[in-house]
């Protein structure tokens, strides 16, 4: 089964964790092959999420200036084409761009006009999720927000939570609560690095429709079962997540158990250069691991299309390109 060639959507996917060695080499030369791959790339098994985290770290400090910025952007975007990514939803957190002297919103206009001439140029279409972080302020959190309510009309497509989930969601609950009012579309990372009552709290305070990974939602029945009955859409990303211990293996990952439940779940790659995958290799990965077939994977997006945060008529054209392909 070839599975470049076939046509994808991938919902979680991190700009600032995704930077190939060829646009790290052009910021700055002076960053060697091996010096990549021990800085920005994780290790097969990092000891948890907080360690995991502190990989993207070298990556942001690139990503200061409007050039960087625009050339980080298109990298991902090529990156995405050669996987036949057909439409992606690309996140970051614009107040860590600021070290340069740009403005917050002066960040998410040169990402968004970046993403507007990268989609004309490789054909992917996309949207763009703006995160707060856990660590951050009740002001940071609401100023991100309004980042997403300032620029909804064009590619910013929604508001996430991110960073290291053992950290209080206390700050941030005022931020969802405006977001919601103003009809913002809402995802939020939980169920990865704490279990199911992660999973519970977000939903209880920050109602998004989509959960980033998710994943341990299973360890309580009744959360899985919540998240079922009210349709959250659980956005898995398989390599991951053994990545950050949340499984030891692929072998003891429970996304086929997810799968079969009827949970709507979509497959991504989270970060392409900090995880090293691309929504190709995380197919074979499942083909190989669970038997997965064309069926599958097209579920798979198909659920995925229909929790885009995007228009109607983008999402009648995907669900078309993807039962077309996977015919």
């Amino acid at each position: 089964m070839n599975f470049q060639k076939l046509p994808k959507i991938e919902l979680h996917l991190h700009l600032d964790c995704s930077l190939s060695y060829g646009v790290v080499s052009k910021i700055d030369p002076g960053i060697s092959r091996e010096e990549f791959e021990t800085e920005f790339i994780a290790p097969d098994k990092c000891l948890n999420l907080a360690d995991y985290l502190t990989r993207p770290l070298r990556s942001i400090e690139l990503m200061q200036t409007k050039e960087q910025l625009r050339l980080v952007t298109f990298d991902l975007f090529e990156q995405l084409r050669s996987d036949n990514v057909i439409y992606a939803e690309i996140r970051f957190a614009p107040l860590q761009h600021l070290n340069n002297g740009l403005k917050p919103s002066d960040v998410v206009q040169i990402v968004n006009d970046a993403a507007d001439e990268a989609m004309k140029t490789t054909g992917v279409q996309a949207g763009i999720i703006l995160c707060t972080l856990r660590h951050y302020t009740e002001e940071q959190s609401m100023e991100t927000a309004k980042l997403v309510e300032e620029f909804y009309d064009r590619h910013i497509c929604g508001f996430d939570i991110a960073a290291n989930e053992v950290l209080s969601i206390n700050n941030h609950i005022k931020a969802f609560d405006y977001a919601r009012k103003k009809g913002l579309n809402l995802t939020a990372h939980g169920g990865e690095a704490r279990g199911a009552e992660s999973v519970t709290e977000i939903l209880d305070h920050l109602n998004p429709t989509r959960i980033g990974h998710g994943v341990r939602s299973l360890e309580d029945p009744e959360v899985a079962e919540r998240i079922k009955r009210e349709g959250v859409h659980l956005e898995v990303c398989p390599t991951s997540n053994i990545q950050t211990n949340v499984f030891d293996t692929i072998a003891d990952h429970n996304i086929d158990t997810i799968y079969n439940s009827g949970i709507s779940v979509s497959i991504n790659t989270d970060s392409r250069t900090v995880t090293r995958v691309t929504l190709s290799s995380e197919y074979e990965l499942l083909r190989a691991e669970f038997d997965w077939t064309l069926e599958h994977f097209r579920r798979c997006n198909l659920q995925s299309t229909e929790h885009a945060f995007t228009d109607d008529e983008t999402k009648k054209s995907l669900r078309e390109k993807i039962n077309k392909g996977y015919k």
